[in-house]
């Protein structure tokens, strides 16, 4: 996620987000790995709205975080951002829960 929302600024600063927006439209699976463990900046939280909404109902999105949604003002800068970005995640939206020892500890573990 970080690297996409880096790439947004950058591109959103020499004028050519549009190129770069109509390369995520072309997919048909965003994955959004780590959410929250980089904060963002004002103008990367909006972009990063700006990809969820055009992808909002027309492509399938993955996002991982360790984060609950109660925290996600942290990532997003305030309520109002943060509600309307969960709004469109959680309209048809599958949540699944991991619990137990992150794999790369695991494999870790193996190679001692």
């Amino acid at each position: 996620m970080a690297s996409l929302v880096n790439k947004l600024i950058e591109v959103n600063q020499q004028v050519s987000l549009t190129k770069v927006m109509k390369q995520i439209e072309k997919l048909d699976l965003l994955v959004l790995d780590e959410l929250g463990y980089i904060p963002l900046h004002k103008e990367g939280a909006e972009l990063l709205f700006q990809v969820i909404s055009m992808c909002y109902e027309n492509k399938s999105i993955v996002i991982t975080t360790n984060l609950q949604l109660g925290k996600w003002n942290d990532v997003f800068g305030g309520p109002i951002l943060t509600e309307a970005v969960i709004d469109r995640l959680t309209h048809h939206f599958h949540l699944m829960l991991y619990i137990g020892e992150g794999f790369r500890y695991k494999e870790s573990l193996l190679h001692d």
